[in-house]
């Protein structure tokens, strides 16, 4: 038993102190504060994250109960509904989207690649897509998106070999997803796996000058030349590999140069798909695995949005709702960054779940994990009885 730290403590042991209070001065996030300081709200909210709590009345109700911790765990000792609040309201979101993408980086460089990219000898693997959050437009006031209804979108490059976001830009539900790759930094040699929604011909061509790839899916409607088919071997799915060039006039004129399309056809979906990219070195089969690994984006937006508090606020303004998003981005970097240092290999799901009850006891985590994989391991002597 560890009779020193709480297990939130523990966790945020992970945060580097000193560069958030950088994002603070920029921002003076601090200006005529006294006592709730920014790392303080950013303590809290990491533990509604990781405790699950449903709104800000529910997390201020919660840690009332714990007052005689509250030093020990970091968060103060000035919490109160009105306080954490007006910090929601007030604090520039900025401070917590700049440390997010600080935890990012250095998630990236400790993060070992997922082992489903061992065959894959590229530097960089992106999966950039959009989701939807829906809100109602009488109280989100700002999130404009239909006539009756309010939204805002979570535009997501998601670094695919480690499964971190490495981008999240949050606009209001009339932007189109396509917009991203206009404020996206695009790096060389990269490869940028996108759905077809993606599809404008221009933007593409600006991902091609910047000498990056990528590998979408062809639209239904488009028209082109073919000026080459290159040899497959159609007991790999590839049905053809072809070299071709736009046809319509204002195609033709956004994107002037060639492209390569390849047909493949899924069994397990009894489906046949198309898809575009502008690498003609990899090979066919490799472009339809590339596309396949833009899943793991889906999967992501459905664990934060499951497991952490992305879909219900726990604030109404603009800015408040920016802070969440971007502490449940750093809530997420954290558990993947104490997946690693521990070397457990419990999920992300499963982590967050221990954590979630464990917080205000002081158990080590290395033993918390250690002891939750114990009912995964059969006994020495284990027989399976058999019927026959």
């Amino acid at each position: 038993m560890n009779t020193g730290k709480y297990v939130f403590s523990q966790v945020v042991s992970f945060l580097n102190f000193n560069e958030f209070n950088k994002y603070i001065e920029r921002y003076k996030g601090n200006y005529k504060v006294k006592e709730y300081t920014c790392w303080h709200q950013l303590l809290c909210l990491i533990f509604g994250q990781l405790s699950n709590r449903e709104s800000l009345s529910d997390l201020v109700l919660c840690l009332q109960t714990q007052k005689h911790k509250w030093y020990h765990l970091g968060i103060g000792n000035s919490i109160s509904k009105s306080n954490l609040a007006h910090a929601n309201e007030k604090r520039d979101w900025r401070i917590f989207a700049d440390f997010a993408y600080f935890l990012i980086a250095e998630a990236r460089k400790t993060i070992l690649p997922n082992e489903a990219f061992a065959d894959f000898e590229f530097n960089a693997i992106y999966g950039v897509d959009t989701t939807t959050i829906d809100l109602c437009l009488e109280i989100f006031w700002w999130a404009k998106f239909r006539k009756h209804k309010g939204a805002i979108k979570l535009h997501t490059v998601l670094d695919l070999k480690t499964e971190i976001p490495c981008y999240v830009n949050i606009t209001d539900g009339k932007v189109h997803e396509v917009n991203v790759l206009d404020l996206i930094t695009f790096e060389p040699k990269g490869f940028y796996i996108m759905d077809r929604g993606f599809v404008d011909y221009l933007r593409l061509f600006t991902i091609n000058t910047k000498e990056a790839f990528f590998v979408t899916r062809a639209k239904n409607n488009m028209k082109c030349q073919r000026i080459y088919s290159a040899k497959v071997d159609k007991t790999t799915s590839i049905l053809y590999d072809q070299t071709i060039k736009l046809v319509n006039y204002y195609a033709a004129k956004e994107y002037p140069d060639k492209l390569r399309r390849v047909k493949y056809y899924d069994k397990e979906s009894d489906k046949q798909f198309i898809f575009l990219t502008n690498n003609f070195d990899v090979t066919a089969l490799q472009i339809a695995m590339l596309y396949k690994q833009r899943w793991k984006l889906e999967l992501f937006f459905k664990w934060i949005k499951q497991h952490l508090k992305v879909k219900s606020f726990w604030g109404h303004s603009e800015n408040a709702v920016r802070v969440q998003v971007y502490v449940a981005i750093i809530t997420f970097v954290t558990i993947a960054l104490v997946k690693q240092k521990l070397k457990t290999p419990l999920t992300h799901y499963q982590i967050l779940q221990i954590l979630s009850i464990t917080l205000i006891t002081k158990t080590h985590l290395k033993q918390l994990f250690e002891d939750a994989l114990l009912q995964y391991v059969k006994e020495p002597t284990h027989n399976q009885l058999k019927m026959f």
